[in-house]
């Protein structure tokens, strides 16, 4: 039934206390979601789903392979997006097929209630896709499946029928670190345990605030999300396009992907440039942001002019990586920009960052 709605794996469990609920509770005391409020809010929903659906007995998790052939970024001064943001917004992809295989389930179960999500609502999906049998939590935190890999988007039904359920997968990552080795900030603290406040893709789209300068130079020319724990996992080998890799196919080759005019859209043209994009996500400011520090990293000399611009930027976030990424590149032209933005610039973190870009240049 599920395939008919889209769907390359389904899986379903009965609903019982799961063992990542602790691990949820030791993470969340431990500050490790960093800035997502919502997830310490939703906690005691997301240990239990009875909270979510009061009868419910049975929980189907569904994946989609979102896996697509990678455009070509062979340059810094490109911008690279985290591949699960190159095709459509997946929460509205999946959310249609997960309501057409709804209102299928209600025609075999007229009474049925259910509450379904896609990657928005307080569900483990991960754990319970785990327990349902449709793969294994990696030492990255992502759902890996033996077929498909971890590129796959996961949606969950809360139902309050009795279903036949799935059994538990085992663990195949043995004594495999890839992951851990290549993060670029070593957000893995352990195996299993990702520390949001440390991972690029949390740093570059859920983070509101400014970046960590500590983080910054291991950013590169990553704008939006980082695949590099996926990238290295040995699992992903075999991973391959699926029926729906038309939905998330790259919108854009490299030559579309340049910082420099990136740097420079206004919200509007972010708007219609993203539509219907997660980059969206990010909301203008934290794009630009993101993209200022890219061209930090760039050592993109012909990024300093356009930076110089943006000096004048509206939004203080945006100004403040903006000082950041001059300091990097250096040069007297930089130098002067910056000198000049400080003698009228109100905003302290932003004068801190220009201060500490002056020293940086110098």
């Amino acid at each position: 039934m599920s395939e008919a709605h889209g769907f390359d794996r389904c899986a379903i469990t009965h609903i019982e206390e799961l063992p990542a609920s602790i691990r949820l509770q030791e993470w969340l005391h431990r500050g490790m979601h960093g800035s997502m409020e919502w997830m310490a809010r939703t906690e005691d929903q997301r240990k239990d789903p009875k909270l979510v659906l009061p009868d419910a007995k049975s929980i189907v998790i569904v994946a989609v392979n979102y896996h697509t052939d990678a455009p070509s970024v062979d340059s810094a001064n490109k911008a690279c997006i985290s591949r699960y943001a190159w095709g459509n917004e997946y929460h509205r992809v999946l959310g249609r097929k997960l309501k057409s295989l709804h209102s299928e389930l209600c025609k075999w179960f007229p009474e049925l209630n259910a509450r379904w999500y896609v990657d928005t609502g307080p569900v483990l999906e991960k754990a319970w896709a785990e327990r349902a049998g449709l793969g294994w939590i990696g030492k990255h935190t992502n759902l890996i499946d033996r077929d498909l890999g971890s590129w796959i988007f996961l949606g969950a039904l809360i139902l309050d029928i009795e279903l036949e359920s799935g059994r538990s997968h085992a663990d195949y990552c043995g004594t495999c670190d890839a992951c851990i080795q290549a993060c670029p900030t070593d957000a893995i603290v352990a195996p299993y345990v990702l520390d949001s406040r440390r991972c690029i893709s949390y740093l570059t789209i859920e983070n509101r605030g400014p970046i960590p300068r500590e983080f910054r130079r291991a950013m590169g020319n990553r704008v939006y999300g980082c695949d590099d724990c996926q990238d290295v996992c040995p699992w992903n080998r075999f991973a391959h396009e699926g029926p729906e890799a038309f939905e998330f196919s790259p919108r854009s080759r490299s030559a579309d992907l340049n910082l420099i005019e990136f740097l420079s859209m206004t919200d509007i043209e972010f708007r219609n440039r993203f539509k219907d994009s997660p980059v969206l996500r990010a909301k203008r400011r934290g794009f630009v942001r993101n993209v200022a520090v890219a061209l930090g990293n760039s050592n993109d000399a012909q990024a300093i002019s356009p930076l110089m611009r943006q000096l004048e930027d509206d939004d203080e976030l945006v100004r403040g990586h903006v000082a950041w990424a001059l300091g990097e590149l250096g040069g007297e032209d930089a130098t002067s920009a910056l000198r000049k933005q400080l003698k009228i610039e109100t905003v302290h973190w932003v004068r801190e960052e220009i201060n500490a870009a002056l020293i940086e240049c110098s």
